[in-house]
């Protein structure tokens, strides 16, 4: 079980959930909350990293607030102040690369729904991010312009569902043709029959185990791959 710690942020100071291997130490990943909030869901999936030997941080962009209520979630998800969740996920990767027991000197990003957008945009917030994984994006991903200091050389996975229009959502089709001419190298997984949150077992209603254990696969051999 991990723990809640604080972190530099912004000229101050913000919250997580910090997961550390049975060993004491592993390469590092920023895990990123969906709309909903620090819920058990995500500390449950930081557990599961460190389980799998990553030094886990899940910074708590909501500052405590959490929700299951999606009108709810959706105005958190509209007044999400971008600038201070960007300097959270910055803060949350020079904690883990600076930690003593992390043994990688970059750290990766994992985010899902909400944070799989903000799992995207990362590299632009630190450039001591060079690992992406994002699932199923829900913001907007039209006009993203990723420079190409920031993203050439990086590594992005995305993990798309069928409901939102996988690979072929406009959206995403441009994002990954802007991260591929900014010098990413990006791989991108369809699954076919699901809906969006199909990775969430707290939801049994979109909960698809088939995906999410081939998704969760794919997820880990990618941060071996690609964490140094």
């Amino acid at each position: 079980m991990g723990e809640m710690v604080t972190f530099a942020s912004n000229g101050s100071t913000a919250p997580g959930y910090l997961a550390v291997p049975e060993s004491g130490s592993g390469p590092a990943v920023v895990l990123i909350q969906e709309w909903w909030g620090l819920v058990p869901h995500i500390t449950d999936l930081a557990d599961r990293l460190a389980a799998e030997g990553f030094v886990t941080l899940a910074p708590d962009l909501f500052r405590g607030e959490k929700t299951s209520e999606p009108d709810e979630a959706a105005k958190k998800l509209m007044t999400l102040d971008r600038d201070r969740a960007a300097k959270d996920i910055a803060g949350a990767a020079a904690y883990l690369v600076g930690w003593a027991d992390v043994t990688s000197e970059h750290a990766a990003a994992v985010g899902f729904c909400m944070g799989g957008s903000l799992a995207v945009w990362s590299a632009d917030a630190s450039d001591r991010i060079n690992t992406i994984v994002g699932f199923y994006p829900a913001m907007p991903l039209e006009g993203f312009t990723p420079e190409p200091s920031a993203y050439a050389g990086r590594h992005v996975q995305l993990h798309l569902d069928e409901h939102d229009g996988g690979a072929e959502d406009p959206g995403i089709a441009a994002a990954v043709e802007a991260l591929r001419a900014a010098g990413a190298q990006v791989e991108v997984f369809d699954y076919a029959g699901t809906g969006h949150a199909f990775f969430n077992d707290a939801r049994p209603e979109v909960y698809d185990r088939e995906a999410a254990a081939l998704a969760w696969s794919r997820t880990l051999d990618f941060l071996r791959a690609h964490l140094d």
